[in-house]
């Protein structure tokens, strides 16, 4: 069956808040994606400073962090202004949220108006939650719909969101397909064979993964005697949660694998699901700037680096109530410019995450760090507390491998062990790795900073 086949009813999904929209139409709020620059920076100075004082007023920590820093909302004149207030870390994150638990003193509304949360793992294996009122939520999944709007989705698609649903943040993301009226399928993280079972069944002519997955998953489907380009309807792929998507040797190989155009995207737990993302020109991710104003600095001196140059992104949320994020540091070396867009949309765009500033991993687009397999292993009293992790790419899949040491004396058998640790770690991250378990002083001992991983890809992506 062809989509331009599907018998559509746009009336029938009314896109609440926009009314019916325009299949034809090219921007889902015209109005604000082609203001002017200086339209945009006067929209974000007057959210600024409404969020600063919301922030100042209702959360405890933002309070005194800024009196500590002799900063306050009523000082800020220009966006500028915002430079001079102290930044915030994910380890601030988590020591707020283990202070003052579920939602810590970041929290600026009371736990009855939070209505959602979603959660990323944490070095002491505690989830580090992010709270949405009922507005941040209907703000996010609004936003969710333009930026699918601008990537070309429209009411008469059949969408397949496959991605994890268990507190992802990019779980609620399909609520954006279904708000702009596309009939929206919850695929999940399904095993491939029943992925691909499901895209040719509905014919279902979009859908978002990992830029790995993609691939692996049009593999798999050649590999079953199955033609992605003829046997399947899709025809546009969003891909986020690795680097893939917007490296251009690796965005056309699986286009042409699928026949299909590829979109990339960014998003982060502790905002929202995707907060940028590439329109049909696909020159860079177009950023949510009426929710998020950006900052790039230099890591070392924290000062501005100009459009175009590559510094840390250091991020403050403008509406989000629940638990405002004042200046928060990604960790994230990116670039951004503001140059116009062919689309005619003039938000900043990103145009790459070039790096990382501290060790974090990414497998099969899940965020895990050494600390986290740390905080496992040496809770547990039959490792040494010495452990390795490997990363390779296995047919076009990252593969984590962790290799522990056994004590001296244990009693049990390494098929139990690893078990142990295998679980631990998949519940804890949500990444599923091999665990291998070593005899005791295996492992190399550093005399200054132990080398805990060893990563052994080439590049993102390997011929």
């Amino acid at each position: 069956m062809n989509q331009h086949n599907r018998p559509t009813n746009v009336a029938a999904r009314a896109v609440t808040g926009h009314g019916h929209v325009d299949p034809s139409e090219a921007y889902w709020d015209p109005a604000l994606e082609t203001q002017s620059r200086d339209a945009w920076e006067a929209m974000k100075l007057d959210l600024l400073k409404r969020h600063l004082r919301h922030a100042y007023d209702n959360a405890p920590y933002y309070r005194r962090s800024f009196d500590a820093a002799e900063v306050h909302p009523d000082d800020v004149k220009t966006l500028d202004d915002l430079s001079r207030f102290p930044t915030i870390n994910k380890s601030v994150l988590r020591e707020r949220q283990e202070a003052k638990p579920l939602l810590g003193d970041l929290a600026a509304v009371p736990e009855d108006e939070v209505v959602y949360v979603s959660a990323s793992s944490g070095s002491t294996g505690v989830p580090t939650v992010s709270p949405f009122t009922q507005s941040d939520f209907d703000e996010w999944i609004d936003y969710e719909a333009r930026q699918f709007w601008s990537s070309g989705l429209r009411p008469q698609d059949r969408y397949c969101h496959s991605l994890n649903f268990s507190l992802f943040i990019g779980g609620p993301c399909v609520l954006g397909a279904q708000k702009l009226g596309a009939l929206s399928i919850h695929g999940g993280t399904v095993p491939s064979e029943r992925l691909l079972t499901m895209l040719k069944t509905f014919q279902a002519t979009a859908m978002w993964t990992t830029p790995s997955y993609a691939w692996y998953l049009g593999e798999t489907a050649v590999k079953e005697g199955i033609d992605p380009r003829k046997d399947l309807a899709v025809k546009r792929i969003f891909v986020a949660g690795e680097p893939g998507g917007s490296i251009p040797e690796t965005r056309r190989r699986i286009e042409d694998l699928w026949g299909a155009d590829v979109y990339d995207y960014y998003g982060l737990s502790d905002i929202f699901g995707a907060c940028a993302g590439m329109c049909e020109a696909k020159d860079g991710l177009h950023w949510a700037e009426d929710h998020i104003h950006v900052e790039v600095i230099d890591p070392e001196t924290g000062l501005h680096v100009p459009p175009g140059g590559r510094g840390e992104m250091v991020l403050t949320t403008l509406k989000k109530r629940a638990r405002p994020l004042i200046r928060f540091r990604t960790g994230d070396i990116v670039s951004f410019t503001d140059k116009p867009c062919s689309c005619g949309r003039t938000s900043i765009r990103l145009l790459g995450v070039h790096g990382r500033l501290d060790d974090m991993l990414v497998i099969r687009g899940v965020n895990i760090f050494p600390s986290d397999v740390e905080a496992i292993i040496r809770k547990d009293h039959d490792f040494t507390g010495e452990y390795r992790l490997i990363v390779e790419r296995v047919n076009h899949l990252d593969q984590l491998t962790v290799e522990a040491e056994r004590i001296r004396g244990f009693n049990g058998t390494d098929e139990e062990l690893a078990k142990r640790l295998k679980d631990h770690i998949k519940a804890v991250s949500g990444v599923g790795a091999k665990v291998s378990i070593l005899d005791a002083d295996s492992l190399p001992r550093g005399t200054h900073k132990a080398k805990r991983v060893e990563d052994r890809r080439d590049h993102v992506w390997t011929a």
